[in-house]
């Protein structure tokens, strides 16, 4: 079996100590040649300014292909293009074009007044300026906001249908979640790749709180075995063997690209990619 393609997924740094630790995680992950390497956005577009230099700083300095994620939160239409086009003046023509989260606090989604209403708007307008390749979010546990998982795959169709060449999916814990999810996706005729997000559990009590808020499901035996390795002091070992184990049986059935979600923490991520067979090649040297 040959190794799979992989992607990363990073955050802004919101002060130095953090940004160091983004370049310390560049670095690490680099060698293993990503096909890309995406930038988010904070929760209510906190982070625009953060995400628009980190995506340059990273695009000038480490060679890699760099996504920048570009959301409709808290920006009128005319705001959001402005930004994807500095974007493209900087070089950057990926984006992983997202509704977006509101802002804490503030309960469900309100468009901005002068602002895109949803993501299919914002990916038809940044489709219409032919410099982009588009990449989009899919969910498959249903997003929160979504009627039924119908509603949530038809939703997605439409967002493939706006311009969106590829799909990047929420995390999920077991195997079967995805494969599903794959399948209905075909069933509607969905064409696009449809690329799994896998998260390494670096931390299972912030990683388990996080999924809670975002509606995807953990099973009680994962629970169980993370109560188990706490004790015994092997969280991480069981870390890597579940993640590895999750990626493999996903392999099994034909998936041979992965998104990682890192947290800016390289390495059970680095840890999963070599068990995968995913051979470093030089080590990066121009980050700064």
């Amino acid at each position: 079996m040959t190794a799979p393609k992989i992607s990363f997924e990073f955050f802004p740094p919101k002060n130095l100590e953090a940004s160091f630790r983004l370049w310390d995680t560049v670095q690490v992950l680099a060698p293993m040649c990503p096909r890309f390497v995406s930038v988010t956005y904070g929760a209510g577009g906190t982070t625009r300014e953060l995400t628009r230099d980190a995506v340059a700083t990273l695009h000038k300095s480490s060679g890699l292909n760099v996504a920048a994620h570009l959301t409709c939160v808290n920006a009128s239409k005319e705001e959001t293009l402005k930004i994807a086009d500095d974007f493209a003046a900087a070089g950057v023509t990926d984006l992983v074009a997202l509704r977006g989260d509101p802002p804490k606090g503030s309960g469900r989604f309100e468009a901005h007044p002068e602002g895109f209403a949803n993501s299919i708007e914002l990916i038809e307008a940044l489709s219409d300026t032919g410099k982009f390749n588009i990449r989009v979010g899919a969910y498959p546990e249903s997003h929160p906001d979504a009627a039924d998982q119908a509603a949530n795959i038809n939703w997605l169709k439409a967002k493939i249908d706006a311009g969106a060449s590829e799909a990047l999916t929420q995390f999920f814990f077991e195997p079967e979640v995805f494969l599903r999810f794959r399948d209905a996706c075909a069933k509607a005729g969905i064409d696009a790749p449809i690329v799994p997000g896998i998260q390494p559990i670096e931390n299972w009590k912030g990683i388990r709180n996080f999924a809670q808020r975002c509606g995807a499901s953990f099973p009680a035996w994962l629970q169980d075995a993370f109560e188990k390795a706490e004790r015994d002091d092997r969280e991480e070992l069981l870390a890597t063997a579940l993640c590895t184990e999750l990626c493999d049986a996903l392999r099994t059935e034909g998936v041979d690209h992965f998104h990682f979600y890192t947290l800016n923490r390289p390495e059970l991520t680095r840890d999963v990619c070599h068990a995968l067979g995913v051979t470093p090649a030089s080590k990066l040297e121009k980050v700064a």
